[in-house]
């Protein structure tokens, strides 16, 4: 399971503050302490970028890419943007991604094919909307495969997002425990082996206890490494949570036990 951290993300004032001055330094220096907490990738999110998109996305990759050479995963809907960054972009990339919006099937997914790039598909229908049952989110999982297939990115490319609910949603729990095993069935369904990726960070949105929210993240963590997630999206500071993910992959992936690994 690889840890890829979110912290560098636009709500982030810094973050915001550096894109809009063009200032390398905070960013830069957010990163580096990124890799030291852990991470083993960076998820870029500068939100929509309305404002001088290609500018703004190859000034981040460029600036991050002087930080570390982590696979990076470029998380913006604007097409343009990702465009640039992908083009800009030296190190391991990832699209974050489309779903069955329309719009993201046309001018997203195409540009995985264009730079045989990896890309996140998240199981949201045409709407938007997150399915809540295990055979309803499998059957969109199924038709992003078709849509990848039809633009000629191949199928190993894909790596699917089942989309963690907010506990506090109505259906929140019961979404969650769908998410864990669609996680388990993608491999059967894709009839072949499929990567996932989860944005942890989203169990825990909205009000509620700070320590709370972090022993539900390091409860559902485990069970989505047990699922067998491939990469999980994680605010890499909450050093609690990752480091007993890493313990859990450990525990799951190792036949011969070390504490060094715990």
């Amino acid at each position: 399971m690889i840890f890829v951290a979110d912290n560098l993300h636009i709500v982030n004032p810094v973050v915001e503050q550096a894109i809009l001055h063009r200032d390398p330094g905070p960013i830069r220096d957010l990163v580096t302490r990124c890799v030291a907490a852990g991470a083993q990738a960076i998820d870029i999110n500068p939100g929509p970028l309305k404002k001088d998109p290609e500018a703004a996305m190859t000034f981040l990759v460029n600036t991050v890419a002087t930080a570390t050479d982590l696979p990076l995963l470029l998380d913006t809907t604007n097409a343009a943007a990702l465009a640039a960054g992908l083009a800009a972009c030296k190190n391991p990339v990832i699209i974050n991604g489309f779903s069955l919006e329309p719009r993201k099937i046309e001018t997203i997914l195409p540009l995985a094919k264009r730079f045989d790039a990896d890309i996140v598909g998240f199981l949201l229908d045409e709407r938007s909307r997150v399915p809540v049952d295990v055979a309803d989110c499998l059957e969109v999982a199924g038709r992003l495969l078709a849509a990848a297939e039809k633009a000629g990115v191949n199928p190993a490319r894909l790596i699917i997002d089942p989309v963690i609910a907010p506990l506090m949603w109505e259906n929140g729990v019961r979404h969650n425990r769908a998410v864990v095993e669609v996680i388990r069935m993608l491999p059967d369904l894709f009839g072949l082996p499929v990567r996932a990726i989860a944005g942890l960070s989203n169990l825990t949105t909205g009000p509620g206890p700070k320590e709370k929210k972090r022993t539900a993240e390091v409860a559902f963590l485990a069970m989505l490494a047990d699922a067998g997630l491939s990469l999980a999206l994680v605010n890499i500071f909450h050093h609690r949570t990752v480091d007993s993910g890493a313990a859990s992959e450990h525990l799951l992936r190792s036949d011969i036990f070390s504490w060094e690994g715990v």
